[in-house]
């Protein structure tokens, strides 16, 4: 199984141009982001970077996702990766859009992982584990980040969840979250030791998941976030860490912990 490491978009400055030749200039295998301006398509093939798509459901969720993928599944992705209907919808509702949104990616033959992400269906441990039972063939873009914030806590009373949400899991967000956040300021913190240990094993369980079931490849996109995500200084709003650097060090260690 290949370990490829995606380029997360998310905060860089810069044109789109600027952001795609620094990406390849480091190694990406690709980059993640949200649907590429129209016209500028071809610059993800001329810096020779694959794409993983972010897709944004709203509004009437399962037109949204329909539109958007009818869009996203021209540019043949390595991986679609969706915030998927809302976490305060009832659970009918969520059910038809996810009973929908199965025969819309089987329709285009694309691989959606859907987030586990704040404010969306999949926000909890608990509600993600319903959905993955009624719908065995949902994937997941692993982001448990989200998940220990909104249960403020270390997730020690969810391990029947996370174990099904490992083995579903296809595509990992690498960010480290803390009971008060879905963000620490920096992974190698000593003060954060705990939470990193924690993350790096769940994304090995998945890994180890992955290569059991012989998949091809197992994909990582380092998605630490610009101010807002990343804390800042009072007064002066400024960051307290460099966020290029956050990310490169985070993929790094996904790579000497989950390689083979």
């Amino acid at each position: 199984m290949k370990l490829l490491f995606f380029k997360a978009l998310w905060g860089m400055e810069g044109t789109l141009e600027d952001k795609l030749s620094r990406a390849a200039a480091h190694g990406y295998a690709g980059v993640e982001m949200p649907l590429p301006p129209v016209g500028e398509e071809a610059l993800l093939e001329r810096h020779g970077l694959q794409l993983i798509v972010q897709l944004f459901t709203d509004g009437d969720h399962v037109a949204s996702f329909r539109q958007q993928m009818e869009r996203a599944a021209a540019f043949r992705p390595a991986a679609i990766v969706s915030h998927s209907a809302r976490d305060a919808m009832p659970e009918e509702e969520q059910d038809r859009f996810f009973d929908a949104a199965l025969e819309i990616e089987r329709r285009h033959g694309a691989a959606v992982c859907h987030e586990t992400h704040r404010g969306r269906a999949m926000f909890t441990p608990w509600t993600t584990s319903r959905l993955l039972r009624k719908f065995p063939e949902l994937k997941l873009a692993a982001d448990f980040s989200h998940w220990m914030a909104v249960c403020e806590s270390h997730l020690e009373n969810q391990q029947d969840h996370l174990e099904q949400a490992i083995a579903r899991s296809f595509h990992i967000h690498g960010r480290i979250g803390h009971p008060q956040g879905p963000q620490v300021p920096h992974p190698a913190a000593p003060e954060y030791a705990r939470e990193l240990e924690l993350f790096t094993g769940w994304w090995r369980d998945i890994a180890a998941v992955r290569r059991a079931a012989d998949s091809p490849q197992l994909t990582f996109t380092a998605e630490f976030g610009p101010p807002g995500y990343l804390p800042t200084l009072p007064f002066t709003r400024q960051p307290v860490a460099d966020l290029w650097e956050l990310n490169e060090w985070m993929r790094e260690h996904a790579r000497e912990r989950l390689q083979g």
